[in-house]
């Protein structure tokens, strides 16, 4: 079984500061959180941007601050920007932010329902998104809101847009979409090539659960406070605690963390530098 690979997801596009205190909104919070989150045990960063009056934003140069940022802490962290539908409609939007060459991108092979939106990826956007990730050697990973959308991330990988191994992180509690269940999460590992890594991402109350039950598999976590403002009922998440916590669980059943050099190697990525 691999090292367990924790990514931190600091930001998203719905908290707010109303919401909660502890959502990071500037690149120098995003920043600090992702080196807290480093040094916790966290080896990739799911990076959203914010504008100056706190709302998702596409552009570019809020992505780059951001990532100078995180340049300046000097760490290893894997960074993985969204191309996600909040922040932008259109591709040169949601394209903008790869012209800064991460290491890794979010990629969503299909439509699905919010609770107060459709989150709208047709055929030909996610098709330029693939291009434009494999002209630029950035490895997607495929977000899956539910079972279709893997077999539409084969039918990319089998036309070469997308290099192996396939990463893929399924997102589940989303009212409106993949409830979060033991039996569907069952059901997803089972529907991915043997051999593929995955992470698990839960929205709501099932989140420990369910993680705890994907590092048991095998498989690998994401937490922040993009999909959970909660730590317990009542009681307000901090980044670094959700991974603190994920750390601990995966301690106390013996599953090492991997470290970004090794989630590097797991994950098909070229060795930093």
């Amino acid at each position: 079984m691999d090292k367990l690979i924790i990514t931190i997801a600091p930001t998203g596009n719905v908290p707010t500061r109303e919401m909660t205190p502890h959502v990071p909104v500037t690149p120098e919070e995003i920043a600090r959180d992702i080196h807290d989150c480093y040094n916790a045990g966290a080896a990739v960063a799911h990076i959203h941007a914010r504008d100056e009056e706190y709302r998702p934003t596409p552009r570019v140069e809020v992505f780059a601050s951001i990532l100078q940022q995180i340049d300046g802490y000097g760490i290893p962290v894997i960074r993985q920007l969204s191309t996600g539908g909040r922040h932008g409609k259109t591709l040169e939007e949601r394209s903008q932010n790869l012209t800064l060459n991460p290491e890794m991108a979010s990629l969503t092979t299909g439509s699905t329902n919010f609770p107060n939106m459709a989150y709208v990826n047709a055929p030909d956007l996610i098709e330029h998104l693939a291009q434009i990730m494999k002209e630029r050697s950035i490895k997607p990973e495929i977000e899956v809101f539910d079972t279709a959308m893997i077999n539409n991330a084969y039918l990319l990988a089998q036309r070469g847009l997308f290099r192996e191994p396939l990463q893929f992180n399924f997102v589940m509690g989303i009212k409106g979409a993949l409830p979060a269940t033991p039996k569907n999460l069952m059901h997803l590992v089972e529907s991915i090539p043997a051999g593929c890594p995955w992470t698990v991402t839960v929205i709501g109350p099932q989140h420990v659960p369910l993680s705890t039950m994907a590092l048991a598999m095998g498989g690998h976590v994401r937490v922040g406070i993009e999909d959970n403002i909660y730590y317990a009922k009542g009681e307000l998440a901090t980044n670094v605690r959700l991974v603190e916590r994920i750390a601990a669980i995966a301690k106390a059943v013996g599953r090492e963390i991997a470290t970004p050099v090794e989630a590097r190697a797991i994950l098909g990525l070229k060795p930093a530098g």
